[in-house]
């Protein structure tokens, strides 16, 4: 698919999406930790960091702007056209917000929260939370809200280790930094905080709450079983053909969907009609199917 054919698959949904994603973004950011001097993770904390060592010109608006969008464009062959101007539409109304919020109409932290002007953990936790929820509706409606993502889609795999990995080294870089920069070690700890909530909600953002499992069994009694589990829990399966890596025997696997509740009862029944069956549980974030008429 050509650079302009690929326009056509921007939605006026999404922008309206995204536009509250990066208003969320902002306010837990902006009311949450930088008045309190934590950080957020990525590109966005290293932003915050540079606002404070730069003169008062240079906010971190600015920094958001000049930061994200050449990591985006360098990203944009890989990544394609509507990841990337999804994501610089998000960041946009980030940088945005997050200037009205504190330059033109500056909001004491106080007045939101009583307490987030002397709790940092509160700061810490509500921050990550309220970020992590405008970073996972970024995700969630098709673009992201900061540049590392790009990143270590690029690099990872390049210098031979994970996404998450790359991710986690760039934000301990980052919180050393700031230690060394404020001479101080509790602020980057408390960010290490809004850090992990901040992945947790976001991966609830985007995988669901509710998050569904993945049942492999191998067995040589499929279809007994698959008929079994399709009465007891009202759902299909797919059984495949497979051979033993060791015995080299014939068998077949049944792929499974269910959820976390429903895991001990299709054991149970698995297990009641062959005791050798070998069952396989991994989590599913996500299900698509084309709805019946």
């Amino acid at each position: 698919m050509g650079f302009k054919n690929s326009w056509k698959e921007l939605r006026i949904t999404n922008f309206i999406l995204l536009t509250l994603a990066g208003i969320v973004n902002a306010f837990g950011v902006c009311l949450f930790l930088f008045p309190v001097k934590l950080y957020d993770s990525g590109i966005s904390g290293l932003s915050m960091l540079l606002d404070q060592l730069t003169p008062t010109t240079f906010t971190l608006s600015v920094f958001l702007i000049l930061l994200n969008f050449p990591i985006f464009l360098f990203g944009l062959k890989k990544q394609g056209a509507p990841f990337t101007v999804y994501s610089l539409f998000t960041i946009i109304v980030y940088s945005v917000v997050s200037f009205l919020i504190m330059h033109v109409l500056p909001i004491d932290v106080n007045f939101v929260s009583p307490l987030a002007g002397s709790d940092l953990l509160l700061c810490a936790v509500f921050g990550g939370v309220i970020s992590g929820i405008g970073s996972g509706l970024t995700i969630r409606f098709g673009g992201a809200i900061d540049g590392l993502d790009v990143l270590s889609v690029i690099f990872a795999k390049r210098i031979g280790i994970s996404i998450g990995s790359f991710v986690m080294i760039f934000n301990t870089i980052l919180y050393i930094a700031c230690g060394i920069v404020i001479q101080s070690w509790i602020l980057p700890l408390y960010s290490i905080v809004t850090y992990f909530v901040g992945s947790k909600t976001i991966d609830f953002i985007v995988e669901g709450f509710d998050r569904s499992m993945c049942a492999m069994v191998v067995t040589n009694k499929a279809e007994e079983i698959s008929k079994v589990l399709s009465e007891n829990f009202k759902s299909g399966g797919t059984i495949v053909n497979a051979t033993g890596g060791y015995s080299k025997e014939e068998k077949q696997i049944i792929y499974f969907v269910v959820n976390h509740f429903q895991i001990d009862r299709l054991k149970r029944t698995v297990t009641d009609i062959d005791s050798d069956a070998f069952i396989s549980l991994q989590n599913v974030a996500d299900i698509v199917r084309k709805p019946q008429r």
